[in-house]
């Protein structure tokens, strides 16, 4: 489970899911936020580990799903450029009923001697085979296609990164959520316990009424929070099941046992290296330029001249059983001459597509720059915040306890347990966020080296 924390990213496109003020964003897709739903739903909840998350996403999540569709089409523009260079063979047999008019075809005919033929059968069984010799077009035109392929093959790593992410975050922001409620639920009952103590105390004429209207004020507040928690804790399931594609309707619970995850072990300027070979997107965008060339080089090629060969072999005859072999080879050059100006307006095409894609590209390497250095940015202030976080949330508890004895002693009224309370509220709600933010900053960076599902792989032993 080394590194599986990291993937913690993408999902974070909507606000309404980033949690805390310093959790890093980064904008996906929205067709990552679906999934195809399989299987029935059981009465019995599912357990669910973050690994079982992200193994269904790989296999039901809609933006995959659409990207893979995507290089099937890629694979089958290659086969229709590679047909072009491939031998076409293709065979027939058939039997003909004639009568012909010699005269028609030219033939020298003694005067008296009829003109018309038959009627007669011809029998003819015949395979024909066409091949390209020489068609730098074709070639080119292949060349590009296959670029194209390596390109959607990017994609297709690019979106399983993402889908890796969007999981795992989905799964965090859920486990976030149930750490909400329980924290929620934990102040709750200490607020009850709060007011019935102010309840007693003031029975024993200790303290006033304004302290036990104090204790039920935050009671009722803790209460609101409590709904409003688990409301939000069923809506991120919701949202989970959404982008794994759980079967509708299926109930499940999750697991919490996650690792505690380092941040990769990189400089700056080995993280931006890695990135530039390893980002499948920056990855696919270079192999679209490539494409791009290959294509100006065949509309180019449209004036040159082009060989081919073509052949047929079979049996002809009068019936089949009197059929004699007989045979075509020849050989042909086509020379273009003028085309009204066809190769000249693709050229003009060509030439315009390939500098977008050029421009494209270098915008994504100052993306990629801009990711990679965002994100240890990121890491370094959301490392430091969660120590910040970490160590109020345990003052916090202190002062509570502390709050909680000088109330009971009669030293103090109870308005220094509602601030203790407070305090305990947001220290807590500030530690679930800086861990979340955290975990975020570290999944920026995996995605912007662009080694998050390699590294989900190197942490559960396997391709999941």
């Amino acid at each position: 489970m080394k590194s599986v924390l990291t993937a913690t990213l993408l999902l974070v496109a909507s606000a309404a899911w980033a949690q805390g003020p310093t959790a890093p964003r980064l904008n996906i897709n929205p067709s990552f936020f679906g999934s195809v739903p399989d299987g029935t739903a059981t009465s019995e909840p599912v357990a669910l580990t973050i690994i079982d998350a992200i193994t269904r996403s790989l296999q039901h999540n809609l933006g995959l799903l659409m990207t893979e569709e995507t290089a099937g089409k890629a694979q089958g523009a290659r086969w229709q450029t590679l047909a072009n260079l491939l031998p076409n063979i293709s065979g027939g047999v058939q039997e003909v009923r004639q009568v012909i008019n010699l005269a028609a075809y030219g033939f020298p005919l003694p005067p008296g001697t009829p003109t018309m033929v038959g009627p007669f059968n011809v029998f003819d069984a015949r395979v024909r085979l066409s091949q390209s010799i020489v068609n730098l077009e074709a070639t080119n035109a292949d060349r590009a296609a296959r670029y194209n392929l390596e390109a959607s093959q990017h994609d297709v790593s690019s979106a399983r990164d993402l889908v890796v992410l969007a999981s795992t975050n989905a799964y965090l922001q859920a486990l976030a959520a149930a750490a909400r409620v329980e924290s929620v639920r934990a102040q709750l009952e200490s607020a009850e316990a709060l007011s019935k103590q102010a309840g007693d105390l003031k029975e024993s004429g200790l303290v006033a009424g304004i302290d036990v209207l104090r204790a039920e004020v935050q009671l009722s507040t803790q209460r609101q929070r409590a709904t409003a928690a688990k409301n939000e804790f069923d809506k991120s399931k919701l949202q989970l099941a959404r982008v794994i594609g759980l079967p509708i309707g299926q109930t499940f619970t999750l697991s919490d046992a996650l690792p505690s995850v380092p941040a990769p072990d990189l400089t700056l300027e080995q993280a931006l290296d890695e990135a530039y070979k390893t980002r499948p997107d920056y990855q696919a965008a270079l192999e679209r330029i490539q494409a791009a060339e290959a294509e100006r080089r065949a509309v180019a090629s449209e004036h040159l001249p082009s060989v081919r060969l073509n052949a047929d072999y079979g049996a002809l005859g009068l019936k089949p059983s009197d059929a004699e072999a007989t045979w075509t080879v020849a050989g042909a050059v086509d020379v273009p001459i003028f085309n009204g100006g066809r190769t000249k307006g693709r050229q003009q095409q060509a030439d315009a597509a390939l500098r977008q894609l050029k421009a494209a590209a270098e915008d994504l390497r100052a993306e990629v720059d801009y990711d990679v250095r965002t994100a240890f940015l990121d890491l370094q202030a959301t490392s430091e915040q969660l120590q910040v976080a970490t160590r109020a949330r345990e003052l916090a508890q202190q002062q509570l306890t502390q709050a909680r004895d000088r109330f009971s002693a009669g030293v103090t009224n109870n308005i220094e347990v509602v601030q203790a309370q407070q305090a305990v509220a947001e220290s807590s709600e500030q530690y679930i966020s800086a861990l979340y933010g955290y975990n975020v900053a570290k999944a920026l960076l995996s995605r912007g080296i662009g080694i998050a599902e390699a590294e989900v792989h190197q942490s559960v032993g396997g391709r999941p």
